[in-house]
């Protein structure tokens, strides 16, 4: 099973570049970072996790930047978004910035994918709260459609569409893996099935329960099972919940790392290491 990490990389942590080298060099699998363009100072939205907002929301790094300055640096480390809020995308945009990371990183890029839950946020950018969902199943068969090998029009039914175009470089191996982020449900797991090739399950709990839901409801849609790919994600591990994860057949887990300075950082890769 796969250990990769995943941190809020800030103007006040360690930096991506030292991070990769230190992932690489100590065997981690992978590196995922989150993604807020900003943070409106007046918003109704309550944090989900409940209390302040902490500080690193409103100070992350943007995410493409960042992991392209850690693929420069590695040539193993896997890449990935934890998540592309692609609502709040223009989706030609953000095809040609994922086709150009995994391009130049080899084909090591994952893109997941949320919904977002800051409502001032998202409407900074033009979206409708309600159609958020729709919007981003529309984008990523959008986005799939120029990374196709041939020219691909794409006809949304939410106002995104693409004439069939040369649409270069394209991704390394054809189409990056596309992961859902998000909790557990019929809504979310009708998407994923859609148009997802798996789940990203923050925090990794209930998985028992919710698993054999997501397998029915991806057969269901004529997926193939073997495809499945399941990353519990933001966990704070234990050898027994990692060893749950194995049973349950994940190949890859991420774990979180703290938004700190490199020192706090590197202390908190040395405990991980156990894991790796």
């Amino acid at each position: 099973m796969r250990i990769s990490t995943t941190i809020f990389l800030t103007d006040e942590t360690i930096t991506p570049v030292r991070l990769a080298r230190e992932l690489e060099e100590r065997g981690f699998g992978g590196l995922y970072l989150p993604e807020h363009t900003h943070i409106p100072v007046e918003r109704s939205t309550a944090y989900p996790a409940g209390g302040e907002l902490p500080r690193e929301y409103s100070r992350t790094l943007d995410p493409f930047v960042s992991l392209s300055m850690a693929a420069a640096v590695t040539e193993r480390l896997h890449l990935g978004t934890g998540v592309t809020l692609v609502a709040q995308h223009d989706p030609i945009a953000l095809a040609k910035q994922v086709a150009t990371l995994d391009h130049l990183s080899g084909g090591r890029f994952t893109l997941g994918v949320g919904f977002g839950w800051n409502r001032e946020e998202a409407a900074d950018h033009g979206v409708t709260w309600s159609e958020r969902r729709d919007l981003v199943g529309d984008r990523v068969g959008l986005m799939r459609a120029l990374w196709a090998a041939e020219p691909t029009a794409y006809e949304g039914r939410h106002g995104d569409s693409v004439r069939a175009s040369e649409a270069w470089p394209k991704p390394a191996g054809g189409a990056p893996r596309v992961l859902a982020g998000g909790a557990g449900g019929p809504r979310l797991f009708a998407g994923i099935a859609a148009w997802a090739d798996g789940w990203l399950p923050v925090g990794g709990g209930g998985l028992t329960e919710t698993l054999p839901v997501l397998r029915e409801t991806w057969e269901k849609a004529g997926r193939d099972p073997e495809t499945l790919r399941i990353v519990p994600y933001a966990v704070v591990p234990t050898p027994g919940k990692l060893a749950h994860y194995a049973e349950l057949g994940c190949e890859e887990v991420v774990l979180q790392l703290p938004p700190a300075p490199e020192a706090e950082v590197l202390r908190t890769l040395d405990a991980y290491g156990r894991y790796v």
